[in-house]
């Protein structure tokens, strides 16, 4: 695992946008495993710079959701299917047809989910998957005790997950209490992961995850395990760290 600390939120994005872009731009039909929230928008708002000023194009680009509610309608402003759309899709000029989001609204929740993670595999597997990490550790939305080997299934959030997002909805009850999500196991078969992370609020989360024990209290910890996890974060998030200066150190002398 690699840790980058840099100074700011608006750092974090432009790091982890530039290993994005040099991805696409030695594979125009690179597979994406797009997150939501508020950790990757500083990310997607410097891919769409680097869109406007004509130095990169996802035309190609392949993506897969991390994740959806269930039962929310597809029209919901705050969907996962709405909001990858609004915020990722058509800023950065994605083929709509090329991206798939988990379907939340099936008769058949399992049957979707395992359709899922085959039409993953038959996309060639992920080459870059996108993450943010949660207050209580949660990666995607697999919850504390998660099986590293879980695939692509439904989860009930957790209270606090669901206060975390309530900021997005107009009431709190308005909060699903379940989700699709890519599992553990589906995530770390990505072949490169990238978790952003900003400000003080996610500094234990990113803490116990990087340098505490491998837990599935901690699902975030199961990145550990990954062979190319690569973990950004500003220097708020990285003040519960024991061994930053170290990390510091390392990236100042990464061979080129």
């Amino acid at each position: 695992m690699e840790v980058i600390i840099v100074p700011t939120a608006q750092d974090v994005g432009e790091l982890a946008a530039a290993r994005i872009a040099d991805l696409v731009a030695s594979n125009p039909d690179a597979v994406l495993g797009l997150a939501t929230g508020s950790s990757p928008q500083g990310v997607y708002a410097e891919l769409h710079r680097r869109v406007q000023a004509g130095s990169l194009s996802f035309a190609g680009v392949r993506g897969f959701a991390l994740d959806e509610y269930v039962g929310l309608p597809l029209e919901h402003p705050e969907s996962y299917a709405s909001v990858i759309t609004r915020d990722v899709v058509e800023p950065l000029g994605f083929d709509p047809s090329n991206v798939r989001v988990p379907d939340g609204r099936a008769d058949d929740l399992d049957r979707a989910a395992q359709e899922y993670d085959e039409a993953i595999a038959q996309a060639g597997g992920i080459d870059l998957q996108i993450l943010g990490i949660g207050a209580n550790g949660h990666i995607g939305f697999n919850e504390p005790t998660s099986s590293f080997a879980s695939r692509t299934r439904i989860k009930t959030l957790a209270p606090q997950t669901r206060l975390d997002n309530a900021r997005f909805f107009d009431n709190p009850d308005q909060v699903p209490t379940h989700c699709l999500t890519q599992g553990l196991g589906t995530i770390l078969e990505a072949r490169e992961v990238v978790l952003v992370a900003q400000g003080a609020g996610k500094a234990a989360a990113i803490a116990a995850a990087v340098e505490g024990p491998l837990t599935a209290l901690v699902p975030g910890s199961a990145l550990q395990l990954h062979r190319r996890a690569t973990v950004i974060v500003d220097e708020d998030a990285a003040s519960g760290l024991k061994l930053a200066d170290y990390y510091r150190y390392t990236y100042a002398h990464k061979p080129a």
